[in-house]
Formats: C-alpha cells, structure tokens, sequence
C-alpha cells in the first residue's frame, strides 16, 4: 500500500511540474489549452531525448574503454575522464600564471585536452603494432601445438605461459574470460572487438567458422600467416618507398619555422614587423594555415592502406 501511494505522489509531482513548465510555453506560443494527453505526449518525447543522450554517452564511453584496453593502460574511463580534467585545469592555469594572459589560458586549456587523448592514441597505435608483429609467431605455436594434438585450448594455454607482452596479456584475458563462464566463440568476439587487429580478425573469423562447419584448423592458420607475412612485407616495403614523401612533408612544414628563427637571431628588427603591423599578422595566418593544410595532404598522399 505504502509504495502505491509513493507512485502515485510521484506521478502527480512529475505531471505537476510538467504542467508548470508546460504553462509558460503555452501562453507564449499561443498554444492550445494544457490536457493531460498533452502533457504525457510532451513526457513521453522528453524521456526518448534522454535515453537517446544516455545511449549516445554509453556509446562514447565503451569506445574510450575500447581505447584505454587496446593501449594496455589499467584505467577505467570515468578515471581517464578526470585525469583530462586536472590536465585542463593544470595546463590552463599554469600557463595564465607564467603569462597573465587569457589568450594563453584557453591554448593551455586546449593543450591539457588534446594531450591524454594524443598520448592515448600514440600508446594504442604502439602497442597494436607489438602485438601485430607477435601475432605470426602466436600462429606458429598454435598450428604447432594443433599437429602434436593438443587442443585449441590448450595452445592458448601454452602461449600464456611463455609468450612475450602484449599477447601474453592478450590471450591471459581471453582465459581469464572463458573461466568466468564465457564460452571460447564468445571470448574469442571479445577478444577481436577488445583488440582491433585486421590479422586477429581473420584469425578469429577462421577459427569460429571452423567450429561452425569444420574443417583442417591447421591448414587455415597456414593461410592465415602466409597472408599476414605477406600482408606484413608490403607494408614494410611501402613504408620504405613513401620515406622520401613523408621526409619532405616534414621539411617543408619546418623549414619556414627554421628559418623566420634564424633571422631572427641574426636581425631581431627585421622579422618583428610580422608580429607587429596588421598586414604582417595576416601574412603570418595566412602562412600557417596553408603549412598546415600541405602538411596534412602530404601525408595523405604518404599513407597507404594495405
């Protein structure tokens, strides 16, 4: 009895301050009369928007625990969260104190923004490379492992025992799951959605179609590392033809910054009109964003997709 009468107040003070709410834009918009159809309408709306906003929360924070597992950092996201805070904070008022200036209070601000972000994508891209060179050697001892007659699960095993950082720490999280109760075509998604791998998800993708319709596991791992040895040489062999291209997007892009630093030591007077007289200033933005816009179309041009 006493919850029915809990709702039921609740109800009536939600509808109540509905109501009140509702009154103000009625009056001012020339709208009809307020009824209680219209006013459970106007809640049923308001409570889609706010489970859409939830959604699209959930959704940005899944992706930054996305990123935060890929780069092996032990943090959870309302933490990485709050650590960008105190970066801002920090960046923000650091700056303004050594300057007294606004204008470097809203770059340190950006500055302690964009910084954790950077450092994560830096740490994630690193650690995705460690473990996509570690992956052919993970499928050797698989397929090895295969042929003697062990298990798949029994591989996994053995590589969590003796492999090297991140795919110990990888293949350990994928035990650690199916312990819990998770079965191995589950962990094994987890897993490829944990670490976002074009080589892990081939080799995810063959081992759950291989327990679906059956077949020789080990000649499947076979062609899976041909393809990722192959795959591995022409990128290497890219990298190696497009250094010249990305070399000169970084000289080009230094190369003004050198050389307005060099007259400026050699004569101060010379170069301080950019700063000074409006059409210098100009000149100046104008330089900037044109740097940046080569820059990025250089590289652009340098990054190729294998």
């Amino acid at each position: 009895m006493t919850g029915i009468l809990l709702a039921a107040v609740f109800v009536s003070v939600f509808l109540l301050l509905l109501y009140i709410s509702t009154l103000g834009q009625s009056k001012s918009e020339n709208r009809e009369p307020v009824t209680l159809k219209g006013l459970l309408k106007k809640a049923n709306d308001q409570l889609k928007v706010l489970l859409v906003r939830k959604k699209k929360s959930g959704k940005k924070k899944d992706s930054l625990e996305q990123s935060l597992n890929a780069a092996g950092v032990p943090m959870k996201a309302e933490e990485f969260v709050v650590f960008q805070g105190f970066a801002v904070i920090i960046g923000g008022g650091l700056l303004y104190l050594l300057s007294n200036q606004f204008v470097l209070f809203l770059f340190g601000t950006m500055l302690g923004f964009l910084t954790p972000k950077l450092w994560l994508k830096k740490k994630q891209q690193k650690r995705i490379k460690q473990f996509n060179e570690g992956l052919p050697g993970m499928i050797t001892s698989i397929n090895g492992s295969l042929r003697a007659g062990f298990s798949l699960l029994q591989s996994l095993q053995m590589i969590a025992e003796e492999a090297y950082s991140p795919i110990k720490e990888e293949v350990q999280y994928v035990l650690k799951t199916m312990q819990y109760g998770t079965s191995l075509e589950d962990a094994l998604v987890d897993w490829k959605r944990r670490m976002p791998s074009e080589d892990l998800d081939l080799l995810v993708e063959a081992v759950l179609i291989q327990r679906q319709v059956g077949g020789n596991l080990a000649y499947l791992l076979d062609k899976i590392l041909e393809t990722t040895r192959e795959r591995t040489r022409i990128e290497n062999q890219i990298k190696t033809l497009t250094a010249q291209g990305r070399l000169s997007g970084i000289v080009i892009s230094l190369l003004p910054v050198g050389l307005g630093a060099m007259i400026y030591f050699i004569n101060p007077e010379y170069i301080t009109v950019l700063f000074v007289n409006p059409i210098g200033k100009m000149m100046l933005a104008v330089a900037l964003v044109g740097g940046i816009i080569g820059f990025i179309f250089i590289r652009k041009i340098t990054t190729i997709e294998v």
